[in-house]
């Protein structure tokens, strides 16, 4: 049973450009997974203006009764964010941590362009590593 059941990476334009899925159930289509990063990217803009607390950054935790979704948001718009089980604690630290993979592994790589689809193979290894390390970690708690 995973924890965390998909990964996806929203550019600031809210296109999607990297999509992972974890889970044994449900798989998703393309399709179903760029309505998903669109409709998330769509309601994030829109927390932001509608929240009554200034400086809001949008919406960080959506807890359903079937999942969880966890984002983070770098500093300049691009979204990472997680569905995972119910009640699934730590996952901040988990985005952050894709956050500096990413960073490594993908803007530092010179054939890379920005806001494009995300194909880097030393990206794909290294965040496999850190769902795996996380689910290990999960367990153990």
């Amino acid at each position: 049973m995973a924890a965390i059941c998909s990964l996806y990476i929203i550019n600031k334009s809210g296109g999607l450009i990297f999509y992972k899925d974890y889970g044994s159930t449900g798989r998703m289509d393309t399709n179903d997974s760029l309505r998903v990063a669109s409709l998330w990217h769509s309601m994030h803009a829109i927390s932001q203006q509608l929240s009554p607390v200034s400086g809001c950054t949008g919406i960080e935790l959506l807890q359903a009764d079937t999942f969880d979704l966890h984002c983070f948001q770098s500093l300049t718009g691009t979204k990472f964010f997680v569905v995972s089980e119910p009640g699934t604690q730590h996952m901040e630290g988990l985005l952050k941590h894709i956050y500096e993979l990413y960073t490594d592994y993908v803007l530092k790589n010179p054939f890379y362009e920005m806001e494009m689809p995300i194909r880097c193979e030393l990206f794909d290894i290294n965040l496999t590593q850190a769902i795996q390390k996380d689910r290990v970690a999960l367990l153990a708690r």
